[in-house]
């Protein structure tokens, strides 16, 4: 089973910059979307074959997620099921035969922290969450997590040390999560290499230098590590200041 996710960093910009190129090359049994910034009816997506999952925000243009699959869910669950951290669609969950899928678009904790307790209590819902599936059977999640989780996950990490996405509040909460039972499946795949990221900032040239971060993750039960075939970054493919990450796994 091969599956992609990508932060579009707004779907209706990304599909005049070869999203459907992209989507049709790769072919993916599970495609997930992070940071659509759309309301429902705000674009027309034919694709023949699959079947749409979508999560909006209560706020016009924010967040907002999407799983486009070729077969259908079981169960489908918006949200975390708290009201304080359901407004923005940043979460969809599926049931499967033999998994759950999660997809996610974490909260960003913001310049100067200012709403890392926000981070903070979604962290622990989701990973509350998580736990939960995984009683039941597998968990497949994606996300952008919004958190380089050791120094190799970037570029620069002295100088980033403290600012969002490289806390150690943020970091730790990511430990905790895979302590709970879960594997970063690229870097169990990859546990040394170097230069591997999905975002970089548009500014100071930096992905013309390579100057990012990996905070885009799938992650799966630790039962299913073993089952891990492939986990490509799709570097190559522009259209958001994300890159597509893949997953390709037995289930």
């Amino acid at each position: 089973m091969n599956l992609i996710s990508w932060n579009v960093n707004g779907l209706r910009a990304c599909l005049g910059k070869g999203f459907l190129d992209f989507f049709q090359q790769a072919d993916a049994d599970l495609f997930c979307l992070q940071e659509t910034k759309l309301q429902e009816g705000q674009v027309d997506l034919p694709l023949p074959g699959y079947h749409q999952y979508w999560s909006y925000a209560e706020k016009k243009g924010y967040s907002g997620t999407a799983v486009f699959a070729k077969v259908p869910a079981l169960s489908v669950q918006l949200g975390l099921g708290d009201a304080a951290l359901d407004n923005e669609g940043r979460i969809i969950t599926l049931e499967y035969p033999n998994f759950y899928l999660v997809n996610c678009y974490t909260p960003n904790a913001q310049e100067g922290l200012k709403r890392l307790d926000h981070r903070m209590a979604w962290d622990d819902a989701y990973r509350a969450h998580l736990a939960r599936l995984d009683q039941v059977k597998p968990v497949i999640a994606c996300a952008d997590f919004n958190v380089a989780h050791q120094e190799i996950d970037l570029k620069n990490p002295g100088p980033n040390r403290g600012n969002a996405g490289f806390s150690d509040e943020e970091r730790e909460k990511f430990t905790a999560l895979l302590a709970a039972g879960f594997t970063d499946t690229f870097r169990y795949r990859n546990p040394d290499v170097t230069g591997a990221y999905s975002w970089w900032s548009y500014r100071f040239n930096a992905r013309k230098n390579n100057a990012g971060w990996r905070i885009d993750y799938f992650l799966v039960s630790d039962r299913l590590r073993g089952q891990i075939a492939d986990t490509p970054i799709y570097r190559d493919i522009f259209g958001s200041d994300h890159c597509p990450i893949g997953l390709s796994i037995e289930v």
